[in-house]
């Protein structure tokens, strides 16, 4: 693609890169067979090459955003099929990430968007304000009818039936190896998990010590900053990043560490990208350390490896969390891991599909995530899975909403297969009262 920077313009580094990623896009248009948004909506504009030129547009006349602009860019997932999609190697995430702080910074929303952005901005990248925010639409849920915006309805319908209790294995500490130690790790903790789901972090310090590893939870590390980053907030998404590459590096520096552990995709694919975020700031040198430490717990757990599993005779329909397979190229591995131990594991049709949640999307476009939530569990259904697996906790809930069939993390199956406790989903309340323990 022709562009028509100024050399002004492309002293700013965030517009020098956004200018080479526009040059490599062919206008092929491979990407609009597997966009979600373009699949549902048929627009030109609600597909990768159509946003694209608005980019381009926008960029390239300095001007700020102007409302259709951002209608089509608000409506991307960043689910980034794209990018496994396009033959040039157009790296989408890094024009679009740069589109969204362009925005930020140039364009007035009207009141009420800009009211719902800042209060999930404040609110779901920590853990005690959100678990007060899902109390508090639990209590409002009955009254969600009066609720004026499609938005505030479903965020009253986002609180799970049961908030757990805070596990205090989130706190910053250290867990020896079981036997010989193989690796010292850090756990990222996360925010939004650690409020609607405790057993994914539990079930992942069990498997990894277990299998050698000494497991460290860094103090000061906590938000990976995804959230405030896909809505444009580079100040506070950077902040937060900032917060956590501190703070791991000075684990590594004390202890070592082989990896830092992720077991929320979306976490994993940002904290990934830390070098390219950070690489123009005093930070850069020790953010790319920190993205070349990243790991999916899927990648470590392959390398810690694990004896085969005796079957299970439970059938898992495995769903590939956007961020995974697109954003960090992960596919085959968590699969493998799950044929491993002894479970049968099954695909859905159109994996390559978005489920629509997609970080805060599914509070902030619910009618375009609804319809995508509603196509992944038909394909999912249709294999008649006794449980539905993912890597993913904002793909979990999303999921886990619209069908009767559990939902589980695929790292609970593991640990369930190598030695833990039967999954909380599968479990049932009162075995789950039992079978999670704090580790100590």
């Amino acid at each position: 693609m022709q562009t028509h920077f100024t050399p002004d313009q492309l002293r700013d580094p965030a517009t020098a890169r956004s200018n080479a990623i526009l040059r490599a896009c062919v206008h092929c248009g491979f990407c609009t067979a597997t966009c979600p948004t373009y699949a549902v909506l048929g627009d030109e504009l609600d597909s990768p090459r159509g946003r694209i030129y608005l980019i381009k547009e926008m960029l390239e006349a300095g001007r700020p955003a102007d409302a259709k602009t951002v209608k089509h860019i608000d409506r991307c997932l960043s689910c980034l099929s794209c990018m496994t999609t396009c033959p040039s190697g157009v790296h989408y995430m890094h024009l679009v990430d740069h589109a969204r702080a362009h925005i930020e910074r140039t364009y007035r929303r009207p009141p009420m968007d800009r009211f719902l952005r800042w209060m999930l901005a404040q609110v779901l990248p920590h853990p005690t304000r959100f678990r007060l925010a899902l109390l508090g639409a639990k209590i409002g849920r009955p009254f969600a009818f009066l609720m004026p915006d499609a938005r505030l309805r479903a965020m009253l319908a986002m609180a799970p039936k049961t908030i757990p209790p805070v596990s205090r294995n989130d706190d910053p500490q250290t867990f020896p190896a079981q036997g010989e130690r193989r690796m010292r790790v850090a756990l990222m903790t996360g925010c939004a998990q650690r409020a609607l789901n405790t057993d994914i972090n539990d079930a992942t310090l069990r498997v990894l010590t277990r299998l050698g590893c000494e497991v460290v939870v860094a103090r000061g590390a906590g938000c990976c900053g995804a959230l405030s980053h896909h809505m444009g907030r580079e100040a506070e998404s950077h902040a937060a990043a900032g917060r956590n590459i501190r703070a791991w590096m000075q684990e590594k520096r004390e202890g070592g560490l082989d990896a830092i552990v992720i077991n929320t995709s979306g976490c994993g694919t940002t904290v990934k990208d830390y070098g390219h975020m950070f690489r123009n700031d005093p930070l850069a040198g020790d953010a790319a350390t920190i993205s070349g430490l990243a790991k999916d717990v899927s990648e470590v757990l392959e390398r810690l490896g694990f004896e085969q599993g005796a079957p299970k005779g439970l059938k898992v329909a495995y769903h590939a969390a956007c961020s995974l397979q697109h954003g960090q190229q992960i596919r085959s591995t968590p699969k493998e891991l799950l044929k491993r131990a002894g479970f049968e594991v099954v695909e859905p049709a159109n994996p390559h599909l978005c489920c629509g949640s997609a970080g805060t999307y599914n509070l902030l476009q619910p009618e375009i995530s609804t319809e995508l939530k509603n196509r992944k569990i038909a394909t999912l259904e249709a294999k008649a899975p006794d449980v539905i697996a993912a890597g993913n906790i904002g793909c979990m809930m999303q999921i886990g909403s619209g069908t009767g069939i559990p939902v589980v993390h695929t790292v609970e199956l593991v640990d369930w297969a190598t030695g833990g406790p039967r999954p909380a989903a599968l479990a049932g309340g009162e075995e789950r009262a039992q079978a999670m323990p704090v580790l100590r």
